[in-house]
């Protein structure tokens, strides 16, 4: 589906970064296809990621002192940069790096929730965020993964907006939390019990959609990655968590059916 604009408060762009840019964009490139241009050295050398033409992603060097291990970040649209770092500041988060201009592309911050998890708010400029979504080799989903759901939640719908839907029915094989915006599923949230090892942090993981989860996580393997989960089925689709030659973790899935 391509994307020409994101309501404020809707996940709407992902970037991974890692201490090798070029050896992220050569792996990135070979399993999902994707064509890599590097912005040049005033940009940092940030690479954008495009999928037929449209933006999907990027890789960025690791910054310089950053003591986080390589991770794929999350980006949530705004109206305006400074008036949300100043409503996440009230509403118990931290703010990183505070709001800077990104060139004409957009203006952006680098966030904290309650728990530690990081995230970052874009205003658009020039750059509306990924240009393709729910597809093969694109982004389809944005997920929370925090161990103290409810309370960390009630941050992020007071800062976004942000609706929760609990699913815990029969049908569902856990609990499971599904976020909107008004009437659109935006993203969801996986809550870590006991049965989750200690010391995974907060983290906002990036799902992509794939034609095969099995030949993808396969291929991960071939061009430098690693397989953390191996494939299994889930009521939505076939999914897998995979991770970079950085280390960053990252997931895919085959949907059953169309987000």
């Amino acid at each position: 589906m391509q994307v020409d604009r994101y309501e404020p408060g809707t996940p709407s762009w992902v970037d991974v970064n890692g201490p090798d840019v070029k050896r992220l964009a050569s792996f990135y490139s070979e399993l999902f296809g994707w064509d890599a241009e590097d912005q040049g050295e005033e940009a940092g050398h940030y690479t954008m990621f495009a999928q037929g033409g449209r933006s999907v992603a990027a890789a960025s060097p690791t910054p310089p002192g950053m003591e986080a291990p390589p991770s794929w970040t999350t980006y949530i649209t705004v109206a305006d940069a400074g008036a949300t770092t100043a409503t996440i500041a009230v509403a118990g988060g931290g703010v990183m790096a505070p709001p800077f201009d990104v060139f004409d592309a957009g203006r952006m911050a680098i966030a904290t929730d309650p728990s530690g998890g990081v995230f970052a708010i874009w205003q658009p400029g020039r750059h509306i965020g990924a240009e393709l979504v729910n597809e093969p080799c694109s982004l389809c989903w944005n997920e929370l993964t925090v161990r103290n759901a409810d309370e960390v939640l009630e941050f992020y719908s007071a800062v976004f907006g942000w609706r929760v839907h609990l699913q815990d029915g029969a049908d569902a094989p856990f609990k499971y939390r599904e976020l909107y915006l008004g009437d659109k599923l935006i993203g969801g949230c996986m809550e870590m019990d006991d049965s989750w090892p200690e010391g995974i942090p907060t983290h906002w993981m990036a799902y992509f959609a794939v034609e095969d989860t099995d030949a993808t996580a396969k291929r991960a393997v071939e061009v430098g990655g690693t397989v953390s989960v191996e494939p299994f089925d889930l009521p939505v689709g076939r999914t897998a968590v995979l991770n970079d030659p950085a280390g960053s973790v990252f997931s895919v899935i085959k949907l059953n059916d169309a987000i």
